[in-house]
């Protein structure tokens, strides 16, 4: 049986949408049969991966709607044990809150989980920013959590909020397990930064905070431009690294 892992932040620009992706694709460079489910309405999974613009772009939101099927918009990427699962149509259109109701309504995206986990697939979840209705039902169906919380001072705030609402999940979903919190954009010459990391250690049981820490660097902006994740692009750069150690702790605990 396979396994579900969610990345869930409070807040946008923490490196949410890239952890998923890197992590994802360290797995697969692992040998662990991965499929990258992108339920951010914003869609920046497609990006990430660099899917080319004339590829099918139908996905999650098409599935959910009945208007495809979930074999017609798994795509292949150039990992061999790593597909993705798009947001879908709901990325090219302004409005969002249709596409909500129809997540957080629907019984498809658990039936959705359950197919990729008899399937042997360690599926990882790219949430929205926030704790909305899309982030709550996800929690609802997930096996693990993963939160990504950048080293600056008001992601701190954050922190108090996403651990109440996974304790919160955990209530109707008792499988959630809080896997930990991965300390994000560490500015090695920022004083402030390595404050931050350093608080977060102290205030926080070790056991729910990743030893390893994802560093800021440029290689990791510049992966997501040329549309490739950083730990294909620059395997040796620190932020590759990390992502890669911290694929290494995953696949052993979700075994």
């Amino acid at each position: 049986m396979g396994t579900v892992l969610a990345v869930v932040s409070q807040k946008g620009g923490v490196g949410k949408t890239t952890t998923a992706i890197n992590l994802a694709s360290a797995l697969a460079l692992r040998g662990r049969k991965t499929l990258l489910v992108d339920v951010d309405p914003q869609g920046a999974v497609r990006h990430g991966v660099g899917l080319a613009d004339d590829v099918d772009q139908r996905g999650l939101a098409d599935v959910l709607a009945g208007a495809r099927e979930l074999q017609d918009v798994v795509l292949p990427t150039p990992l061999p044990w790593l597909r993705v699962l798009l947001a879908g149509s709901v990325s090219e259109e302004g409005e969002h809150e249709s596409y909500a109701a129809l997540v957080s309504g629907s019984s498809r995206l658990p039936e959705l989980f359950d197919r990729a986990r008899a399937r042997g697939y360690l599926v990882l979840v790219d949430t929205p920013p926030g704790l909305g209705p899309i982030t709550r039902r996800v929690l609802s169906s997930t096996d693990h959590v993963l939160v990504p919380l950048q080293c600056e001072p008001l992601a701190l705030q954050t922190t108090t909020q996403i651990l109440r609402a996974v304790r919160e999940a955990s209530r109707t979903n008792p499988a959630l397990v809080l896997d930990g919190i991965l300390l994000t954009m560490l500015e090695p010459a920022s004083a402030v930064s390595q404050r931050v990391a350093a608080y977060v250690r102290e205030q926080l049981p070790s056991e729910l905070v990743f030893d390893v820490t994802v560093p800021r660097t440029m290689a990791t902006s510049d992966a997501f431009a040329a549309g490739q994740p950083v730990v294909l692009r620059s395997p040796d750069d620190a932020a590759s690294l990390a992502y890669r150690q911290l694929a290494e702790t995953l696949d052993a605990r979700l075994r």
